[in-house]
């Protein structure tokens, strides 16, 4: 099985938090659904950690505040 992708992460957990509001899922559902969103809410902090890293070694160890004025922007 491969590593999922950010988006592909967020997406099924998405799906999973729309199954779970409806308020639909037997018990058993639940819990799985609930098990199965922590994994992949786990996964995306990770990799949302893992790229802060990779862009502060990329800005000499420093990260900073971005933004885009009107002139970059263009």
């Amino acid at each position: 099985m491969h590593a999922l992708k950010f988006e592909e992460a967020l997406a099924q957990l998405e799906q999973i938090v729309e199954r779970m509001e409806g308020g639909r899922l037997p018990l058993d559902e639940s819990l799985a659904a609930y098990r199965r969103g922590s994994e992949l809410l786990k996964l995306c902090h990770q990799q949302l950690s893992d790229a802060e890293r990779q862009i502060q070694i990329l800005d000499n160890g420093s990260l900073r505040d971005f933004s885009v004025s009107g002139s970059e922007a263009r």
